[in-house]
């Protein structure tokens, strides 16, 4: 299951990386990350609006790649007005477990049953239970949040050859898997009812989010961006 553990697993050592990176070659910006780390803690840097650029920068940056991840999703959603860091958490952990493997097909990461359709996972649903309602309920919304966030253009291409669902439908039905899941007793005893309620809530904003993180960073050059114009507004 996906849960939002990226900024927990951040320790002193990363906090001082940080530190070096933002004042390298410079002693002055370097003692004002130190003095704004001591007082906000490790949050004053991820929000730091020269990270992104400077991780993106330097040749030798060797931090770990969950700190990039964050700080890639942590900065789109902020760009969008989302400012929650658990939603950032949250995006920034799917985005690295799907990148893993067949993941992004199962419900959890022991799962042997692939999921490439919505429909099928939806049909599921219907007979799980339990542990298994949640997960199924879950990777709805997962599942329609990676594909609409970082395989826009896929997805678009499949609707005009195949006449297969737009993004919208996909974003409706991953809206309505993250309440569902919200909703479950698995989901109250993890202590993420609340988060997948803001999930649901937000879906919009995290799919612009995750477009804008795929278009600059991923996939860069490619797709159409008048197509990227209208995502951003809602009227594609």
């Amino acid at each position: 299951m996906i849960l939002p553990r990226i900024r927990a697993s951040f320790d002193r050592s990363d906090a001082m990386a940080l530190v070096e990176l933002l004042g390298r070659d410079a002693p002055e910006l370097r003692a004002s990350a130190r003095a704004r780390l001591d007082e906000g803690g490790i949050d004053a840097l991820l929000d730091d609006p020269r990270l992104l650029p400077a991780l993106l920068a330097e040749p030798d940056v060797t931090l770990a790649p969950p700190i990039l991840f964050y700080v890639l999703v942590r900065h789109a959603l902020l760009e969008g007005g989302v400012d929650d860091r658990a939603t950032a958490d949250y995006l920034a952990t799917l985005l690295l477990a799907f990148g893993s493997g067949r993941r992004a097909w199962r419900i959890s990461t022991g799962a042997e049953e692939e999921f490439t359709y919505l429909v099928d996972l939806v049909t599921r649903m219907r007979e799980g239970d339990g542990r298994d309602a949640f997960l199924l309920r879950s990777h709805l919304g997962n599942y329609s949040l990676w594909l609409t966030g970082l395989f826009p253009d896929f997805l678009e291409g499949r609707r005009r050859r195949r006449g297969a669902p737009s993004w919208r439908y996909y974003e409706a039905m991953g809206t309505a898997g993250f309440r569902a899941a919200a909703e479950t007793a698995q989901a109250e005893k993890l202590g993420v009812d609340g988060l997948l309620r803001e999930v649901a809530r937000s879906f919009p904003a995290l799919r612009v989010a995750l477009n804008r993180v795929s278009d600059r960073h991923l996939w860069r050059g490619a797709g159409d961006p008048v197509g990227r114009l209208l995502r951003e507004v809602g009227g594609g």
